[in-house]
């Protein structure tokens, strides 16, 4: 019988191993896109599509709760008429691990056209995705802890991890502190 204990050790070293070398793939397009969220006076709207949006609703509710105005807009929503809830001084983050995503690729013109922001995560910076970015957050990642290479998941967690980069980076730069968070969340127990 498989060692249950042993899988999950081994998942967990695959995905740290994996966060870890995400640091090397820092570069301008980071600091910039902070910068450009630092500057905005629009929201910070995020896409995604399957499990790149599930990561996508919980960095909007992580910047949101931390001092940046952030929604998630659902792609294939946004053609039936919550396109209107983009307005032109919105940063838009569309993360696709493939950079092809069809849901996601349809917005581009919308935005392009409104002159938003749009910064992309995605394992190619050379994808279609990330070539029609303002900012590429290579979120590549060289293995996935599932064993078949299949079900996202070292994946999944680079792009949170991107995404809880972004907000702390945000936050310092901001001076946001524990009583701004606490003012964010008035119920519940924190800390």
């Amino acid at each position: 019988m498989l060692d249950i204990n042993e899988i999950a050790k081994e998942v967990f070293l695959i995905e740290s191993q994996e966060i870890a070398s995400l640091s090397s793939k820092l570069d301008e397009n980071f600091e910039n896109s902070v910068k450009s969220i630092l500057a905005s006076r629009g929201k910070v709207i995020l896409s995604g599509m399957g499990k790149s949006g599930i990561i996508a609703k919980k960095i909007a509710a992580t910047l949101a709760s931390t001092g940046t105005p952030s929604f998630f807009l659902h792609p294939a929503e946004a053609y039936h008429g919550d396109l209107g809830m983009i307005e032109k001084s919105d940063i838009v983050i569309l993360i696709s691990n493939s950079g092809e995503t069809d849901e996601l690729l349809k917005l581009i013109p919308f935005l392009k056209e409104q002159n938003n922001i749009i910064i992309s995560m995605s394992s190619n910076p050379l994808s279609t995705l990330g070539k029609n970015s303002s900012y590429h957050l290579n979120i590549g990642v060289s293995k996935e802890a599932c064993p078949l290479q299949l079900a996202p998941t070292s994946s999944t967690t680079a792009s949170l991890v991107m995404g809880d980069a972004l907000a702390v980076a945000l936050m310092k730069l901001r001076d946001f502190e524990d009583i701004d968070f606490a003012r964010f969340h008035p119920g519940g127990s924190l800390g």
